[in-house]
């Protein structure tokens, strides 16, 4: 097995993963830009209504074309029975739960192939999220604001972002612990990955996994930022002012957070948004703890009948509850801000600054760390491809959490009895 100095390293990594990951990601996403640009410039132009929809249509069909092939039918399918439904039911005020239901069935037979394993996973996303936005923006969008400077600084922004996202997600991620951060011992790449057995380097590999997985998510919300944006869409008005601040996740807070809460909100906002409009608000009536879980239960199905995704979505729910109602009890208990959100600087608790609460407050932030590198751990960047194609198993989730000895779900059961204790 052949062994690089860390200047070896460092031109390997740039020749062969930095450069290629990003011209393949260039070549990926070009099109799509291209399409959302002129989208934009036509809707510039003084055309009427139905001429700015049909360019749409017809922008989006051949963007599904170009990534699905003909497997785009699947989609195209799924959007013209949503639009019957709504029509036949256009008088109907159930007609959200005939629309949920008939989406819901139409996921489910795909999940039970109607589609094959491999091509289903890939347009999954496709098919479920859609833009995640209001019927408003887009209408907005074609109503077309003027081409100005923060309009582009955003877009390239999100745009830059995004491909640094993918490079640290590919190229750097799996490599953190074993030269940027040596920490494992050795030199040999792929032989430290497989000596890696003790506990401390599996929950190293665990994070490394973890962190891999988060910027791969970043790189898909910034470059929907980036792709919404350079549409025309993503803004927001206050009285004459026009700002462009479409955001989709914000990592900071995600890497450095102070709760399991903030990490949910922040993984993706505008999905996080609907959850709490549409399934946590209409269950709360069932009681929070209730509403928790059938919100993250839905989330769970809206991912697809994947056993690995609901455990972690269900892990969440429980993380983020017992989190919740134990910091709610110190708090009140302490009279401090350690609530799973950041207090308003018109808080009521006496403690706010303190040195004591801040530290109470970095545990919790590094606890939500370690619940993050333990649920993450499954998304392991030395899976094989067909393996994350075809989604993992019942039993490789249960191997990849007891080779961490359950050490999440342990710890957040002590929480709660720590919290049942605090009365």
């Amino acid at each position: 097995m052949a062994t690089f100095t860390r200047q070896e390293f460092y031109q390997q990594l740039l020749q062969g993963c930095v450069i290629p990951t990003a011209q393949q990601g260039i070549e990926q996403i070009w099109l799509l830009l291209l399409v959302c640009l002129a989208c934009r410039l036509l809707w510039r132009l003084p055309l009427p209504g139905y001429a700015k929809h049909l360019s749409t249509v017809v922008g989006g069909f051949y963007v599904l074309h170009h990534f699905f092939q003909l497997h785009m039918v699947w989609v195209v399918l799924l959007s013209l029975l949503c639009y019957l439904v709504l029509f036949l039911c256009r008088h109907s005020a159930h007609r959200g739960d005939f629309l949920s239901i008939t989406i819901l069935i139409y996921l489910l037979m795909g999940e039970m192939h109607m589609v094959d394993t491999v091509t289903w996973h890939k347009m999954r996303g496709t098919a479920i999220f859609g833009p995640w936005g209001r019927f408003r923006s887009y209408l907005q969008a074609v109503e077309s604001r003027a081409l100005s400077l923060p309009w582009l600084r955003k877009v390239t922004r999100s745009l830059l972002l995004s491909l640094m996202c993918l490079l640290v997600s590919t190229c750097v991620a799996p490599y953190l612990f074993s030269y940027f951060v040596p920490l494992y011992g050795y030199r040999q790449l792929r032989k430290s990955k497989r000596k890696a057995r003790g506990l401390a380097l599996r929950w190293l590999r665990a994070y490394e996994s973890a962190l891999s997985f988060h910027f791969s998510n970043y790189f898909v919300g910034f470059l929907s930022e980036a792709t919404a944006t350079l549409a025309g869409a993503g803004f927001s008005e206050e009285k004459d002012n026009l700002k462009w601040d479409l955001t989709v996740s914000r990592p900071l807070n995600i890497e450095l957070p102070r709760s399991m809460v903030e990490i949910v909100t922040n993984w993706n906002l505008p999905m996080s948004s609907w959850l709490n409009s549409y399934v946590f608000r209409n269950s709360l009536q069932l009681g929070t703890f209730s509403a928790i879980i059938v919100t993250y239960a839905a989330s769970a199905l809206l991912h697809g009948l994947s056993f690995h995704l609901a455990a972690v979505l269900l892990s969440l729910g429980f993380i983020t509850y017992v989190e919740h109602v134990l910091r709610k009890r110190l708090s009140t208990i302490l009279d401090a801000c350690l609530l799973s959100r950041r207090c308003p600087p018109s808080c009521p608790h006496r403690y706010n600054t303190n040195l004591w609460v801040r530290l109470l407050n970095l545990l919790f932030g590094m606890l939500a760390v370690f619940h993050l590198a333990y649920l993450g751990s499954l998304f392991d960047i030395d899976a094989e491809d067909t393996l994350e194609e075809q989604g993992y198993s019942m039993s490789y989730t249960i191997y990849k959490w007891s080779e961490l000895s359950w050490a999440s779900h342990w710890v957040t059961f002590g929480c709660w009895v720590f919290y049942r204790l605090l009365g």
